[in-house]
């Protein structure tokens, strides 16, 4: 059963900020912001290589590069993708939008891969979780746990409020830290002596990644919308790589999500597990009234 809070301060400001959140955009501060990400680090590779528009040095540079390079590339993106069955993480978020920065978010995820997705997000300044989700490959269903509310919708309509075409296995690889958007089969590629860039231009987004040359590990990842008509751009740094079991994952990212308005997440994972056995507790009480 899910526990219920009373007695808190409401008129905190703090505490505000998540209780006038519209159910739906914890969702979308979890998966669109997770989209698109950007550190310090990664600004300062993608304005060393593309002061103005890396898409366009990208292609130019690497016209002659040979089939033995874009063949060994592909191959380091496919030995570093991380394959699982289950996947949790406890991460520490600090989210920061054009009014200014937020209070901090802890949230608790796990992922039965191609299954579904559990979500507990609380907030950290008073120790309560506020909001309760899960995601499976064709629906959302939210619990707003301080208004007692109920939210039934479509992952279409996820992909109609975020703009951005998501589809389940998207919104895994997200949470896992596994490239995005971007087809291996349609790139070229041009190697540095410490960085290997990568270009992929697909129907939806132009994909610039950068890799590592020594450890094969991806580093950053910018995105830019294939649409003229839209200024969306996003930007994925990867950090604090940490192997467990085989696998490099990376424990610090940055989001940056830029069309109208810019949202800026960094995320912190505090602990890590794969293949672990695991429950998705998530029932809804008969007092929460449907939103």
């Amino acid at each position: 059963m899910i526990q219920t809070v009373v007695g808190v301060d409401l008129a905190t400001q703090e505490f505000n900020f998540y209780i006038m959140m519209k159910p739906i955009y914890v969702i979308v501060i979890f998966s669109a912001a997770l989209l698109f990400t950007q550190c310090r680090s990664g600004r300062m590779i993608t304005k060393a290589i593309a002061p103005k528009d890396s898409t366009k040095i990208i292609v130019t540079k690497t016209a002659a590069d040979s089939l033995a390079l874009v063949e060994s590339t592909r191959a380091d993106i496919k030995k570093n993708y991380i394959s699982y069955k289950t996947f949790s993480a406890k991460i520490k978020m600090d989210i920061e939008d054009n009014k200014g920065k937020k209070p901090d978010l802890l949230a608790v995820v796990r992922i039965i891969k191609d299954s579904a997705i559990w979500i507990s997000v609380s907030a950290t300044i008073l120790n309560l979780e506020v909001y309760r989700a899960y995601i499976t490959k064709d629906s959302v269903v939210l619990l707003n746990k301080q208004d007692r509310e109920v939210t039934y919708r479509s992952l279409d309509y996820l992909q109609e409020v975020t703009k951005i075409p998501f589809d389940f296995k998207t919104l895994q690889d997200l949470f896992v830290g596994n490239v995005v958007f971007f087809d291996d089969t349609r790139m070229t590629v041009k190697k540095y002596e410490d960085l290997t860039l990568a270009f992929s231009a697909g129907n939806l987004f132009k994909n610039l990644i950068t890799i590592n040359s020594g450890d094969k590990l991806l580093q950053h990842s910018k995105l830019d919308d294939a649409d003229p008509n839209r200024s969306r751009t996003a930007d994925f740094t990867y950090d604090g790589y940490s192997s467990s079991n085989g696998i490099n994952f990376s424990t610090y990212r940055e989001i940056v999500v830029s069309e109208k308005n810019k949202i800026d997440i960094r995320m912190n994972y505090k602990q890590f597990e794969f293949n672990k056995d695991l429950s998705l507790p998530f029932t809804v009480p008969k007092n929460y009234k449907r939103n």
